[in-house]
């Protein structure tokens, strides 16, 4: 299994980039729009996350910029009828983060925007997944450091019977008005806000 390549971009374009590593072999890769647009110029330094996808006797290369979207794009493809270029497809329409956040929220109407996506397959795609990406959903880059006290902090409201929307958009607010130490922390000024602790 490839599940890196480093090396010079070669080659950019919309939906793939050829990268060649320091072994001297071209990799060629298809990346999301949304990693496509985050690419340095060719001729840079790179390293991608990749997913080594075998269709039809066919491999192929999927790279992401961080682990979170490999990651996602896997939990995509457990979906019965979603292979890669409908994972692809919707991963290059809305960053990780986000498209997590609307299958956490039950949101198969944004889903269902992205060309390819019907609804009952949106409809599929959230009622497998809307409990298995919280982890996903809460980690974006605008919560800036405080990004993984607020996965935690969400899980840990969640798992106190809190809706995923609710815990997030509570854990949000919080991290809107300063830093904090700990999950904890985070979980109890939620809770003492709301009267419960």
């Amino acid at each position: 299994m490839i599940s890196r390549v480093r090396g010079t971009l070669l080659s950019l374009d919309t939906d793939r980039v050829e990268v060649l590593a320091t072994s001297g072999i071209v990799y060629e890769i298809h990346v999301p729009l949304t990693v496509f647009q985050q690419l340095p110029a060719e001729g840079s330094e790179l390293e991608l996350r990749t997913a080594y996808v075998v269709r039809d006797e066919t491999p192929s290369l999927y790279g992401f910029l961080d682990g979170r979207e490999r990651t996602l794009f896997y939990r995509l493809m457990t979906v019965g009828k979603v292979g890669p270029r409908l994972a692809m497809a919707l991963m290059s329409s809305y960053r990780a983060a986000r498209l997590a956040r609307g299958i956490a929220e039950k949101d198969s109407k944004l889903l269902s925007r992205v060309s390819g996506v019907g609804k009952k397959t949106a409809e599929r795609i959230v009622l497998e997944l809307s409990d298995k990406v919280n982890d996903l959903a809460v980690l974006d880059d605008s919560l800036g450091a405080g990004a993984g006290h607020a996965s935690e902090a969400v899980a840990a409201l969640v798992a106190l019977g809190y809706g995923f929307t609710d815990a997030d958009a509570a854990v949000r607010a919080m991290l809107s008005t300063r830093d904090f130490d700990s999950p904890e922390e985070l979980v109890r000024l939620v809770l003492a806000e709301r009267g419960l602790e």
